[in-house]
C-alpha cells in the first residue's frame, strides 16, 4: 500500500506490519453525519483486521463509554468545536495507549498544531482516499503517527521554536539564579576557555584590577573557593556549555 502520507517513525517492516492481520483492530468510529458514518462502517467492517466495536456521533458518547468497548483506535472526522477538543483531550487522559485519527481536516497548520496537542496520533486531509484512512488505521494501530507531507513542515518550524524558547527561558533562568550580569557572564566564559587575567582584560577592554574585582564577586556569588570552582558551579547551572 502506498500512502500519500508522512510516517513517523517508518521502519522498514512497516508494510508488513500493517498488512498482517492475524491481530484485531479494535475501532470506534466517531462520525457526527450518519451517511458518512455508514460509509466509513460499510468500508471498515470488510477489513478482516479490522473490528467495529462502536460508533455514533459525539453528542451520544461519553469518553468514559467510548473506553469501555476497549477500542484501540477512534476515528473522528472533525475537531470545529470546544466539546469535540475536550472530548478527544478526555479520550487521551483516560486513555494514553489510545490512538485517535482526525480525518476531513483542514490545510490549516494551526488546526494541525492543536491536533497535534490534543494528543492525536493521525490527521488526514479532506481529499484522503478509503485506502488512506485504512492504512492509518492500521498504522497508528502499531504505534506510527499520520500526517500529510505538507504539514510537516508545521511541525519542525513548531518543535525547533519550542527548543529555542525553552533554551533561552533556561538561560535567563540560570542568570537569574546566580545574580550574574551581562558583563560577569561574558567574563566567566572567557574563564572558561582558560584565558588568563590579563587576557580577559584586554578581550574586554577592562583593567586587571577591575577584572580581579569582577571574579572575586561571582566567586561569592555561586560559594566557590576559586576561579574554576565558579566555572564548574555556572556550567552545571546551564550557563556554559559542557567541557
Amino acid at each position: 500500500m502506498n500512502l500519500n502520507l508522512s510516517i513517523c517513525d517508518e521502519g522498514p517492516d512497516l508494510e508488513k506490519q500493517m498488512c498482517q492481520t492475524e491481530t484485531l483492530r479494535n475501532v470506534f468510529v466517531l462520525v457526527e453525519h450518519r451517511l458518512l458514518r455508514e460509509t466509513l462502517l460499510r468500508l471498515l467492517q470488510k477489513k478482516a483486521d479490522i473490528r467495529i466495536v462502536g460508533s455514533g456521533r459525539y453528542a451520544d458518547w461519553s469518553a468514559e463509554r467510548v473506553i469501555a468497548t476497549e477500542c484501540s483506535v477512534v476515528l473522528l472526522d472533525s475537531v470545529a468545536s470546544a466539546p469535540n477538543a475536550k472530548l478527544i483531550e478526555e479520550l487521551v487522559a483516560c486513555s494514553p495507549d489510545l490512538k485517535i485519527v482526525l480525518f476531513g481536516m483542514d490545510e490549516n497548520p494551526a488546526s494541525f498544531l492543536e491536533a497535534i496537542r490534543l494528543g492525536v496520533s493521525g490527521y488526514l486531509l479532506r481529499d484522503a482516499s478509503a485506502a488512506e484512512i485504512v492504512g492509518t488505521v492500521r498504522a497508528v494501530a502499531i504505534g506510527h503517527a499520520i500526517c500529510p507531507p505538507i504539514l510537516c513542515k508545521a511541525l519542525f518550524q513548531f518543535v525547533s521554536r519550542e527548543f529555542r524558547q525553552k533554551s533561552l527561558l533556561t538561560y535567563q533562568e540560570a542568570r537569574s539564579k546566580f545574580g550574574l550580569t551581562t558583563r560577569q557572564s561574558q567574563l566567566v566564559a572567557l574563564v572558561a576557555r582558560g584565558l588568563t587575567n590579563k587576557e580577559i582584560a584586554a578581550s574586554l577592554n577592562l583593567s586587571e584590577f577591575t577584572v580581579k574585582n569582577h571574579l572575586r564577586r561571582i566567586m561569592r556569588q555561586v560559594d566557590a573557593d576559586s576561579r574554576y570552582d565558579a566555572v564548574d558551579v555556572i556550567r552545571a547551572g546551564g550557563l556554559l556549555p559542557s567541557a
